[in-house]
């Protein structure tokens, strides 16, 4: 049974649904889009599909949108950029403004700030092309995940068991991203939290146990298969649970991020204690997605879920010049 009230469709004005763009996430991101753009009109709410990749920013604002609910991932939809425009363009829009969205993209800064903050996350070194990878294996050890800093899906990404395979590795990673990402291995169980809301009102919803094949959780584990687990609410401890769900809103507000995100986390074996790996300013939306799965534990339909996060859209840095004005 839905949470949400009854709601006046008309208030929304015309809105535009952002999704597809330019990124290697290019095609899920059409998934997300398309799901939240039928949630929307099933709602009766004036709802319209806009692609970056293929229309320009002055189609977008020849549109005319009241606000626009952003479906994209990866680069150039969930790195900031977009978010600029949109602020230039005076058009409300949902998710984290320019710089919570470009921090939370870069794995590396994601991580300095959460140490500055005292949230746990793995170890971890940046590898440049003057970096001694002896050096890495050494201050990291083995074994270590590689992988692109600015991008998500997993793409790109390496696990190295052996100090010879590193180079192979980096190699890889760094066709993505100039400066790649060496992170310490932490064997354990995975999960992810979804938060809502904004500062002091931001909220974790119910864990997300994630059981892949193997523990392989893939591209094709992740959006295409069947055969990956997922445990909502996750089977955890009250008190591990309470644990992880408060580092998770500790670290989505510690990034400034806004009106909704997702925050991936695994816990230690040896001995249950949690590490945050990264926090999604614009997670899927697709039908293996989930934060839709952790919403419906609560009772948030998708299409609720899509009208509370569409309901928060707005101007960030007007907002704050508002404010800073007043």
């Amino acid at each position: 049974m839905s949470t949400t009230p009854t709601i006046d469709a008309a208030s929304f004005g015309k809105v535009g649904v952002l999704f597809g763009g330019r990124s290697a996430e290019r095609d899920v991101s059409i998934m997300s889009g398309t799901g939240v753009l039928e949630a929307l009109k099933s709602r009766g709410i004036d709802a319209h599909p806009f692609d970056p990749g293929t229309q320009s920013l002055a189609d977008l604002a020849a549109q005319n949108f009241d606000r626009v609910f952003i479906a994209l991932h990866g680069r150039y939809g969930e790195d900031g950029s977009l978010q600029g425009a949109l602020e230039q363009l005076g058009i409300p829009y949902t998710g984290s403004g320019v710089m919570a969205s470009a921090v939370g993209m870069d794995k590396i800064t994601t991580k300095k700030i959460w140490l500055m903050h005292g949230v746990p996350t793995p170890g971890y070194a940046a590898i440049g092309a003057n970096t001694d990878l002896d050096k890495v294996v050494a201050e990291v050890g083995l074994p270590l995940i590689v992988k692109p800093p600015l991008e998500g899906s997993t793409i790109g990404i390496t696990k190295v068991t052996r100090a010879e395979e590193l180079k192979a590795a980096v190699e890889l990673a760094a066709g993505f991203d100039e400066v790649v990402l060496a992170e310490e291995f932490v064997t354990g169980r995975e999960f992810t939290v979804a938060v809502l809301g904004t500062g002091a009102k931001a909220r974790a919803l119910p864990i997300v146990e994630i059981v892949a094949p193997e523990g392989n959780y893939d591209y094709q584990n992740k959006y295409f298969s069947d055969d990956t687990q997922y445990h909502c609410p996750a089977q955890l401890s009250p008190e591990l649970t309470e644990e992880i769900q408060r580092h998770s809103v500790e670290a989505y507000r510690a990034l400034g991020c806004e009106g909704w995100g997702r925050v991936d986390v695994l816990v230690r074996e040896s001995d249950n204690r949690p590490f945050l790996l990264e926090v999604n300013t614009s997670p899927g939306m697709t039908t293996h997605s989930l934060v839709p799965m952790a919403a419906r534990a609560v009772g948030i339909s998708y299409e609720d879920l899509c009208i509370e996060i569409l309901r928060s859209a707005r101007i960030k840095m007007g907002n704050r010049m508002a404010k800073a004005e007043g």
